[in-house]
C-alpha cells in the first residue's frame, strides 16, 4: 500500500459511492488505474465490502452487550450462534473481562431483553451486561 492507496481508502470511507472519476481526480490518476487499485484491495481483503450507514433512530435502539463465556466455551462457538441472530450487527472478541462485545440493533427495550435472554439460554454464556446507546458520534460520518 502506498500513499495513493491510503487516499483512495480515505475517500471510499467518506463515501463508498463516490464515482471513480472523482476519486481519480483527487489522486491525480485516470479512472482505470484507480479501478485496478480498488479491485486489488478488494481481492487482497483490505476492502471487505461496502455498506449503508443507517440513521440509528430510524431503526430502533442500539445497544452493546458484554458477554462472559462459560469456562468450557470457545469464542468461535458463540460467534457461530451470533451469525444466526439478525439483531447482532457486530461482534468483537476482546481481551480481559468480558470475552466478547456485541453490537445489537433492536426495535425497543422489550426486544432487547428477548435477544439478551436468548443469548443466555444458549448455555454458552456465563453472564452479560448490556449498555443502551443514548447518542452516537462517528468520525467517518463527520468528515462527509
Amino acid at each position: 500500500m502506498d500513499q495513493i492507496d491510503t487516499e483512495i481508502l480515505r475517500l471510499l470511507r467518506q463515501n463508498a459511492r463516490l464515482p471513480l472519476s472523482d476519486i481519480a481526480r483527487s489522486v491525480s490518476l485516470s479512472a482505470a488505474p484507480v479501478a485496478r487499485r480498488i479491485a486489488r484491495m478488494e481481492a487482497d481483503g483490505l476492502i471487505r465490502g461496502y455498506t449503508a450507514i443507517v440513521e440509528p433512530t430510524a431503526s430502533g435502539l442500539t445497544a452493546f452487550t458484554e458477554v462472559r463465556l462459560n469456562g468450557s466455551t470457545e469464542t468461535g462457538q458463540l460467534v457461530e450462534v451470533l451469525r444466526g441472530i439478525r439483531e447482532v450487527v457486530q461482534s468483537f472478541t476482546i481481551s480481559g473481562d468480558p470475552d466478547l462485545l456485541i453490537k445489537l440493533q433492536v426495535r425497543d427495550v422489550h426486544h432487547l431483553q428477548e435477544v439478551v435472554n436468548g443469548l443466555r439460554r444458549t448455555g454458552l454464556v456465563a453472564g452479560t451486561k448490556t449498555l443502551i446507546v443514548m447518542d452516537e458520534w462517528d468520525r467517518a460520518l463527520e468528515q462527509q
